[in-house]
Parts: C-alpha cells; sequence; structure tokens
C-alpha cells in the first residue's frame, strides 16, 4: 500500500503544477503533456519487467530497487534546470512505478485465495488517499512554495515502502532458474510507444497528412504487428498471447484498455481545463478532487464486498455508465461553471469507478487457470497503462485539434456585419479611451481583448468535446463489459 500510494500520487499529483511548468519553461501543451505520457508510456513497457525481475532476483530486492530509483529519479525532477531533465525524471519514475505496481496484485491473490473482492477494497484504499489528498497538497505546494516540491511529495511513502518491503516481503517465489527474458520484443514494444506517441504529440504541428506523421504512424503499425508475430512465435514471450484464448478475459482486457484511456486523460484534462479556462489556482484545482476521492474511499471497499456477491460484468457495466455520464454532463461547461458543479460532475465519475475497478481485476482474473495468472495480472495491468498512455496523448491532441476548428468558426463570425461585436469593440474602446488611451491604441487594444474572448470560447468548448469524446469511448466500453458474463 506504500508503494501504491507512492506511484498512484506521482501519477495524478503533477497534473496540478503543469501550468505552472508550462510558464516556467515557456512550452505549450503539445510539449508538457508528455510529463504525463512519458510516464505512463514507460510505466507501460517496464510492467512486462516485472515477473522476471521477481524470478531473477526475488520479489523483496524488485520492490527495494524500484522505490530506490523511483526516489532518485524524484530529486532529479525537482531539480529539473529544464523541460527535457523533467520529461526523463518523469520516464524515471514511470519505469520504477511500472515494476513495482503488479505486485499489489501478485501478493493480494497469493494471499487472500477466497475474499480477493474484499482484500482488493480494503486495498484500494492506498489508490483513493493519493488522488484525494495528493493534488490539494500539491496545489499548496505549488502556489505557496513551487511546483518542484510536487516532485518530493512521493519520498516519505517511498522511503517508508522500501523500509516495510525489506522487512515482510519474501525473496524469490520459486526456487527454480530463472526465465529467459525476451529483451528483444520489449524492444520492439518500447519502439512502438515512442514512435506512436511521437506521431500522436506532433501532429497538429507537423500536419496529420504530413509525410513525417503518416511515415511514423505507418511504421508504428508495423512494429505492433512485429512485437505480435514475435510474441507468437517466442517460446517465452514477453506477453503470453495465450491468455487471450480465454474469451472473458479477453473482454476484461478490452474494457481495461478503454478504462486507462479515460480515467488517465480525464485526470489530465480537468485541472487544466479549471486552471487554464477558468482560471483556478493550483490549491483550487486540487481542492476540487477531494469530494471525488472522498466518495471513492466509501464507495471502493463497499464495491470490493459487492464483487464477490454479483458477476462483474454487471457492476463494470454499471461503472462504465457512470463515469461516462459524468464526462458528458461536462460537455457544456465554461468559465462560470461553478466550483461546485465541476466538484460533484467529477465526484459522480469517481462514484462509477469505484463500482467497476476491483470487479473488473477480479472478473478477469478468476476466470483464468492458476497457471496463467502472473501473465494475466501482468497482461492487464500493460493493456490498462497502455490505454492510459495513449489516452493521454489522444486527448491532448483531440482538444488542439478542436480548438483549432472551433476558433476558425468563431473568428469568421466576428465581422463588419455583426452588430453584436461592432457593439462589443465600440464599448471597450470607448472604456480604454475614458482612461486615456488614444484613439488607435485603444481600437487595437479593443480587438486584442476580441481576439482574447475568441480564443476562452474556443477553448472551452475544445475542452468540452474532449469530454464528450471519453463519455462515448466508456460508453462503448459496455458492449465488452456484456461479453465477461458467463456462458449459460
Amino acid at each position: 500500500m506504500m508503494a501504491t500510494i507512492t506511484v498512484v500520487l506521482s501519477s495524478t499529483v503533477v497534473n496540478v503544477a503543469l501550468p505552472d511548468i508550462m510558464g516556467v519553461f515557456g512550452i505549450g501543451q503539445d510539449q508538457v503533456q508528455w510529463m504525463s505520457t512519458g510516464f505512463l508510456a514507460a510505466m507501460t513497457g517496464s510492467m512486462l519487467l516485472n515477473a522476471w525481475l521477481n524470478e531473477a532476483i526475488g520479489v523483496r530486492a524488485t520492490f527495494v530497487a524500484s522505490l530506490a530509483l523511483f526516489s532518485a529519479a524524484s530529486v532529479a525532477g525537482g531539480l529539473a534546470p529544464n523541460e527535457d531533465v523533467l520529461t526523463f525524471a518523469r520516464v524515471g519514475q514511470g519505469i520504477a512505478a511500472g515494476i513495482v505496481q503488479p505486485l499489489a496484485m501478485i501478493m493480494i491473490f497469493r494471499v487472500f485465495p477466497n475474499e480477493r473482492g474484499r482484500a482488493m477494497g480494503i486495498y484500494g484504499i492506498a489508490v483513493v488517499l493519493a488522488p484525494a489528498l495528493g493534488p490539494t497538497l500539491g496545489g499548496w505546494l505549488t502556489d505557496n512554495l513551487s511546483w518542484r516540491w510536487v516532485f518530493y511529495m512521493g519520498l516519505p511513502t517511498s522511503v517508508a515502502g522500501m523500509l516495510l518491503g525489506s522487512v515482510f516481503l519474501p525473496g524469490r517465489l520459486g526456487n527454480g532458474k530463472p526465465m529467459r527474458f525476451d529483451f528483444f520484443g520489449l524492444l520492439l514494444l518500447t519502439l512502438f510507444l515512442v514512435v506512436s506517441l511521437y506521431a500522436v504529440a506532433n501532429g497538429q504541428r507537423a500536419g496529420w497528412d504530413s509525410n513525417l506523421i503518416v511515415g511514423l504512424s505507418s511504421l508504428g503499425v508495423l512494429l505492433m504487428l512485429a512485437f505480435i508475430v514475435w510474441e507468437l512465435k517466442n517460446a517465452q514471450p514477453l506477453v503470453n498471447l495465450a491468455v487471450f484464448s480465454v474469451s472473458r478475459y479477453a473482454a476484461a482486457t478490452l474494457v481495461a484498455l478503454i478504462f486507462g484511456a479515460g480515467i488517465f486523460g480525464s485526470s489530465y484534462l480537468v485541472p487544466l481545463f479549471v486552471q487554464t479556462v477558468q482560471g483556478y489556482t493550483p490549491t483550487l484545482a486540487g481542492e476540487l478532487l477531494i469530494p471525488g476521492g472522498l466518495i471513492l474511499g466509501l464507495v471502493f471497499p463497499i464495491a470490493g464486498r459487492l464483487t464477490d456477491r454479483f458477476p462483474a460484468y454487471i457492476m463494470v457495466g454499471t461503472g462504465l455508465f457512470v463515469f461516462g455520464l459524468s464526462n458528458m454532463l461536462m460537455y457544456d461547461v465554461n468559465a462560470d461553471t461553478g466550483f461546485w458543479r465541476m466538484a460533484l460532475l467529477v465526484l459522480l465519475g469517481r462514484v462509477g469507478l469505484g463500482v467497476m475497478m476491483p470487479a473488473l481485476n477480479a472478473g478477469a482474473l478468476s476466470v483464468l487457470p492458476p497457471g496463467m495468472l502472473a501473465q494475466g495480472t501482468g497482461t492487464i495491468n500493460f493493456v490498462r497503462q497502455l490505454g492510459g498512455a495513449f489516452g493521454v496523448s489522444l486527448l491532448a491532441a483531440t482538444t488542439e485539434v478542436r480548438f483549432a476548428f472551433h476558433a476558425d468558426t468563431l473568428a469568421v463570425t466576428q465581422t463588419a456585419g455583426n452588430g453584436t461585436t461592432l457593439e462589443l469593440v465600440s464599448r471597450v474602446a470607448g472604456l480604454d479611451s475614458s482612461w486615456g488611451v488614444p484613439v488607435t491604441q485603444a481600437s487595437a487594444g479593443a480587438l486584442n481583448y476580441l481576439g482574447q474572448m475568441v480564443a476562452a470560447q474556443a477553448q472551452s468548448q475544445a475542452y468540452g468535446d474532449g469530454f464528450a469524446l471519453v463519455a462515448i469511448v466508456f460508453w462503448v466500453g459496455i458492449l465488452p463489459a456484456m461479453w465477461m458474463r458467463p456462458a449459460r
């Protein structure tokens, strides 16, 4: 739980500091999103190292070494002189987080063979505390000290995890020779992630139909196909694709992909929206997430117990619908949307997440034979993180594309024939003139103000489109959730 608090805190708390980081280093959203995308992509790839490291050097050594790497990367992020070092520090945190995170599921399923839903619910408190309290503390640190202190927040729990792990965790779980690791498969997967995410992140800037983006996208598809072919032929694959022969497990992993894209993507959008459009401080943006985190803390243990009593597909489908509904209700949010309306919409979404998370993991793994349990655990976590990495990148790209679309659409209407526009420009210019601004400068200032209003409205509508996209994806996810239903 200490390790989970550490990695979940680091994956969410940096989002409240992104506007400040953008201002300090003079970068845009297309560049700053790499701090979230790079973390998630690194976590995705390194998760597949977990099983091999557990066999090669033991659970205890893997756990302690990963948290030590995380601590070192956190210090490097806090001291980063530029955005490149900061991004590499986030990648380092992601590598450590990916290795250590699957250990929780492995230990729970080994220690609790009969009450896994309940155990998952109790363990989920750690997952809840970090996103509930972390962004608020991170916002306060950003406002009162510096965004750099956000990177140091995970150090206390990381050190506590290393101490507890050294005492309580076992060494190697088996006595046999460690299996041969599929380094070539990991290389193919890493290249696929880097190439594909780079293409998505730079599509708007370079042009979606440019030779660079089309070429990188095609290369990403080829790398993914090569990875699948290699894994099918390899005797000891990085990802055992045989787990997908269990149809109910395959359906659960598809839901996990959608779940990861939606949860990480929306967690990225909400803090950016309230700070860039509504003008919230980082502290206020963090406080906005407190009610949702607290309700998740109440729902998670209850949902864990219900998972032991009700079919997983019902719990998962209900959670998908509720979270999608909360995002669809955010479609028309704007600069005037009140604090408590936003907080309640986030709260509603957290209820949906709390309902589905224990059921998704327990429902997926319970249908696998014991021999596939370790591979199944790693694979579903890998798929969820893969969805998160692409979800953040795709939503960032979507908001950029929709911002340009809405800005062009609104700009076309600002003509000399638009009486409302002329009245606004005249009134603003009149106010400037009454304060002693020369007429020529007053007119230019009024037009600049009009441009700012158009940009603000276009940005608000672009974020609304992003929230609507998350809702649609989650509702589509109800279909594979129904495939988790056992055969009659």
